[in-house]
């Protein structure tokens, strides 16, 4: 009897990467209305992710030049008062305007203290109701302060030196207090009430580089309210200093001996903070800020492509199953399934990072900002994208992989 020949074992199936790539192609193909709608998830994450950040470093980039701009040329000198400060009055002398521009890199400087006397009842008529109901902030100020401000000009004019050493009666508004006190033109030369007392308004301002409390405020000459209400009450007076770029620490050094060298001890100045540290901390804070909205978009798009991938691991149980019955392996099918989805990652994150790359140019040319990309980010995107798919289909493909072949040929 002639022995039994041994039969050959069974090869395992293989799927090489070339039938993994086409077998993910025709599953996304097959539906081609689910799958766009899930890659759209990818494309609105990713394009986010692009924009945000994008948008973030165009703005941060324009906070610098502001930053340089203005915090580095503004400085603050504070009346202290010296070492009696409750009994000392007002320490600025009548032409600390003049002594402070003397001194070289100094373009403004004014005066200037709240007059709350003057600030319970601001009105448009000797009898009548007040500002909207509510208390206005008056302010008496040298002609150096709103020159130091650059306020801009709606109507009219700003009270000069003339006006602060006469004691002309006069003001300057903000545009919102103007409009909540029925005052529209100044043609008719209108005149507001403090405390009973009329004061001609001559200018309307809607906006000031410096010191923007101006803009929410009666602004009136130091001659008159010193004439009228005496000097500071409450708060000690303040000086803002206007300087041109690079000079404004050393003003801040000068300011308390020019001002009064006997009694340098009075003033306080306050130079601007370090640029660089300013405008690294609120970087940075916009970058962490902006960086979370990009990480939730993100995450809005993983829902997505989970979500749908999942029910198309449902949907195609008996594929898996007739695919199981015929040798294929589970990580075979994990693998069609992990391709499908980082393909759709893929495709959305470089789609998402055109888009991004769009809208911040498209942002940047309205505002006329110049546009600032990390080029990185760009690069990262379709990676990204790609990621994405993948975390999103892991479990979706595991659950595949689970699938029995038997239970599966049932449905």
């Amino acid at each position: 009897m002639r022995p039994r020949r041994r039969a050959r074992p069974v090869e395992p199936s293989r799927l090489p990467l070339r039938d993994l790539l086409a077998e993910a192609l025709a599953g996304i193909l097959q539906r081609p209305a689910r799958s766009a709608l899930t890659g759209l998830g990818t494309v609105l994450g990713v394009g986010a992710f692009v924009a945000v950040l994008g948008l973030t470093a165009t703005a941060s980039s324009r906070i610098d030049s502001r930053f340089s701009v203005l915090s580095a040329t503004e400085v603050s000198v504070e009346d202290t008062g010296g070492a009696r400060p409750e009994l000392a009055g007002l320490s600025f002398p009548a032409d600390a305007d003049a002594r402070i521009q003397r001194l070289n890199g100094v373009e403004a400087a004014g005066v200037y203290w709240p007059v709350p006397q003057a600030s319970d009842a601001v009105r448009a008529a000797p009898v009548g109701r007040t500002a909207g109901g509510e208390q206005a902030a008056v302010v008496a100020a040298s002609a150096g302060v709103l020159a130091a401000a650059e306020p801009h000009l709606v109507q009219g004019r700003t009270f000069d030196s003339w006006h602060d050493t006469t004691g002309r009666q006069v003001a300057v508004v903000g545009s919102a207090l103007a409009a909540r006190l029925g005052i529209t033109t100044l043609d008719t030369q209108p005149a507001i009430f403090l405390d009973g007392r009329p004061f001609t308004v001559i200018g309307i301002v809607d906006g000031v580089r410096r010191k923007a409390d101006l803009l929410l405020s009666v602004t009136v000459p130091r001659g008159a309210a010193e004439r009228l209400w005496g000097g500071p009450d409450r708060e000690r007076a303040k000086m803002l200093v206007a300087t041109r770029i690079g000079a404004a620490r050393q003003v801040a050094d000068e300011a308390p001996l020019a001002l009064d060298p006997a009694h340098p001890e009075n003033f306080t100045p306050v130079p601007p903070p370090d640029p660089r540290t300013l405008r690294a901390g609120v970087g940075s804070d916009l970058d962490r800020l902006f960086l979370l909205l990009a990480g939730v978009c993100l995450v809005i798009g993983a829902v997505g492509i989970a979500n749908t991938t999942l029910v198309a691991v449902l949907e195609r149980t008996a594929e898996i199953g007739l695919r199981r019955a015929l040798g294929a392996r589970g990580r075979h099918v994990t693998g069609q399934f992990l391709a499908e989805s980082a393909s759709l990652g893929l495709v959305g994150g470089l789609v998402g990072a055109s888009l991004g790359v769009l809208t911040v140019l498209g942002v940047a040319l309205a505002r006329g900002w110049t546009p600032v990309l990390d080029p990185l980010t760009v690069a990262a995107a379709p990676a990204v994208g790609l990621a994405t798919g993948l975390l999103a289909g892991a479990y979706p493909a595991w659950r595949a992989a689970r699938i029995q072949p038997a239970e599966a040929l049932r449905h």
